[in-house]
C-alpha cells in the first residue's frame, strides 16, 4: 500500500478527507484474502538511501573528479513524470535518477529477498500494489520492470478500486479493528510516509543526506523544510553543508540548490529554467497537483481544500513516529546486511535501478 492511501481511503466510506485509516486498511486486506500485507513506505525509505547516495556520487564526480555529470538529478518515482520526460524532454533522460519507484523496488524485493525468506519461487508470488495513481498501472507493465521474464509487480489497484472491492466483499470497514503490517517489509520511517506529499521526497532525501554528510541531524523545526512544503506549484530551497565529516569534505561550504514542482505545467517551467542556465542540484517532480495525495486514482473530487487535509494527515503520520529518517529504519539496515550489501552495489543496481528511453520520435 502506498503512503497516500492511508489518508484518502476513508473518503470511500464517508470519513472526512485526511482521516488516517492505516490499521483498518490492513485488516480489510486480510479479510479480502491477502497472505501478507506490506508497506510501500518501506521501499520509499530504501529509495532515499539509493537516490541520496546516487546524488552524492554525482556531486563527488562533478566536484572532485571534474567529470561532466548529468546535474541536476531529478527524482524518478512518478511514472507520469518519467513518461513526460521521455516524450517531450529526452535531453534530460540522463538527469533522471536511475532508481526505480518505491512500487517497483518493492516488487523486485518481494520476488527475491522475501521469496527466499518464505521458501517460494518468484513465479509463485503475486504482488498487488494499491496506489493513488493510474499511471502506476502503465509503469508496472514497462519492459524494464521485469526480471528474467517475471514482472516486479503483477497488478495495480487504485484507491477507488480498492474501496469498491471492500464494499463488494461486504466488509464493514468503519467497524474493523486496526491491524498491523507484516515483517520484514512493513516498517517505515516518517520520511517514507511523506513521499505522498509534494516536497516530501525532497525533504526525506535532505534529512538523510544532511546527516550522512555532517553526522548531525538536520537543524530545522520538526525536521521539516518549510520552503518546499505546501501547494505552491514551484518551490525552491538551498542547504549549505558545514563542518562536514572527512569523507565528505569536498562538500564543505557548498550550497546545494533544490527545486520542487508538482503538476506537469510547473515541471515544464522548471525544465525550461534549467535549460536557460538556472542552477539546481536536485529536483523533485510529481505529476499530480499536491503530489500523490492528489493522484488520479484517489477518491473524487479533489480540490485544494481536500489536498490540504490529506497533506496534513500525512505530516501527522510522520511526526507521530519515533523513526523519522530513512537511514534509521532497522528493517532497511537488515535488508542491506542480509541481502543487498551496500547502496549502489551490484545487487542494488540489478534489482533497484533501471534506465529510460526517448519516445520523442513517436509523437
Amino acid at each position: 500500500t502506498a503512503p497516500a492511501i492511508r489518508a484518502a481511503l476513508g473518503e470511500c466510506f464517508d470519513y472526512e478527507p485526511g482521516t488516517l485509516v492505516t490499521g483498518k486498511m490492513v485488516t480489510a486486506l486480510r479479510e479480502l484474502g491477502f497472505d501478507a500485507i506490506f508497506d510501500t513506505n518501506f521501499t520509499a525509505d530504501l529509495t532515499i538511501i539509493e537516490e541520496g547516495m546516487e546524488l552524492l556520487s554525482r556531486l563527488k564526480r562533478a566536484i572532485v573528479d571534474k567529470e561532466k555529470v548529468a546535474l541536476p538529478q531529478f527524482t524518478s518515482c512518478s511514472p507520469g513524470w518519467i513518461n513526460y520526460v521521455e516524450a517531450y524532454y529526452p535531453q534530460f533522460i540522463e538527469n533522471l535518477s536511475t532508481c526505480k519507484s518505491p512500487q517497483q523496488m518493492f516488487g523486485a524485493l518481494a520476488k527475491t529477498y522475501y521469496a527466499n525468506k518464505i521458501g517460494k519461487n518468484p513465479e509463485d508470488i503475486v504482488v498487488v500494489s494499491i496506489m493513488p495513481c493510474t499511471a502506476k498501472k502503465f509503469e508496472a507493465q514497462r519492459p524494464e520492470m521485469y526480471q528474467n521474464g517475471i514482472a516486479d509487480v503483477d497488478y495495480v489497484l487504485t484507491t477507488r478500486e480498492f474501496g469498491r472491492m471492500i464494499k463488494q466483499a461486504g466488509i464493514d470497514f468503519r467497524n474493523l479493528p486496526d491491524g498491523v503490517m507484516d515483517a520484514p517489509m512493513g516498517m517505515s520511517s516518517g520520511a517514507g510516509d511523506i513521499f505522498a506529499n509534494t516536497g516530501g521526497v525532497m525533504e526525506a532525501a535532505i534529512r538523510t543526506v544532511y546527516e550522512i554528510v555532517t553526522g548531525r541531524e538536520l537543524p530545522t523545526n520538526k525536521l521539516h523544510i518549510e520552503p518546499i512544503m505546501g501547494l505552491e506549484g514551484l518551490k525552491k530551497a538551498s542547504i549549505t553543508f558545514t563542518n562536514t565529516l572527512p569523507e565528505w569534505n569536498f562538500l564543505e561550504g557548498i550550497e546545494v540548490k533544490v527545486g520542487v514542482a508538482h503538476s506537469l505545467s510547473k515541471a515544464r517551467l522548471i525544465l525550461d529554467a534549467v535549460s536557460q542556465g538556472e542552477e539546481f542540484h536536485f529536483i523533485e517532480v510529481m505529476t499530480c497537483a499536491g503530489g500523490c495525495i492528489g493522484g488520479g486514482g484517489q477518491p473524487r473530487f479533489t480540490d485544494d481544500s481536500v489536498r490540504v487535509k490529506r497533506i496534513k494527515a500525512i505530516y501527522q503520520e510522520d511526526e507521530g513516529k519515533k523513526l523519522r529518517k530513512s537511514h534509521d529504519n532497522p528493517q532497511i539496515k537488515q535488508l542491506y546486511e542480509e541481502f543487498l550489501g551496500i547502496p549502489l552495489g551490484e545487487k542494488s543496481h540489478q534489482l533497484l535501478h533501471t534506465h529510460y528511453h526517448s519516445k520523442n520520435n513517436t509523437y
